[in-house]
Formats: C-alpha cells, structure tokens, sequence
C-alpha cells in the first residue's frame, strides 16, 4: 500500500511526494545534502536549507538527487537528476508560456 501511495504522489505532485518521504525517511533526505554547507561571512546556513529549497524550486530534481545519492552518484544517477532537471525546467518554462499566451488573448 505505501509504495502504490508513493508512485501517485510522485506521478502527479513532486512537493507532496517529497514532503512525504521526508516525514517517512529524513534519514535519507538529510543524509543526501549532509555534505553541504554554506557559509556567507560569519553565518553558516544548515544543512536542510538545501532539500527545502529544492522543495520550492525544483522539486524533480530534489527528488532524483535523494533517490540516487545514497550509493553515490554514477553515470546513470547524473541521467536521471539531468531529465529531472529538464521536467523542473520545462514546468517552468510551459507556465510562462501559457500565462504569455492567455494575456494576449486579452
């Protein structure tokens, strides 16, 4: 039952597939952006301000990186955060596209 609940989440709603698996495994999650710290002058941001930042801007890829990094990231990893990246460009550009073409309707 879970893993038929996780494919329609992750079908359909990237934020809410991610939230999800953050709640059942922040393991992993945390875990997949551990290594990454950013530090502006005296200020060290955390580690989690880089999953929810994914979470808000590019959600598939958020999810491919989290999905491929435990084991280390290979050819075939970089494949899928690539086409990842390309669904998170493309639902971007398509929502500029239409909100162009809907206001010249006008």
């Amino acid at each position: 039952m879970g893993c038929c609940l996780g494919v329609l989440l992750l079908g359909g709603a990237p934020r809410l597939a991610l939230l999800f698996w953050w709640f059942m495994d922040p393991a992993r999650v945390g875990g997949a952006f551990r290594g990454w710290s950013t530090t502006a002058g005296s200020f060290t941001a955390p580690h989690w301000i880089w999953p929810a930042a994914g979470f808000l801007l590019l959600p598939w890829t958020t999810l491919a990186y989290i999905f491929v990094s435990p084991g280390g990231i290979t050819t075939f990893g970089w494949a899928i955060i690539v086409i990842a990246l390309l669904l998170d460009l493309s639902a971007h550009g398509g929502s500029g596209r239409e909100y162009h073409r809907r206001r010249s309707e006008r």
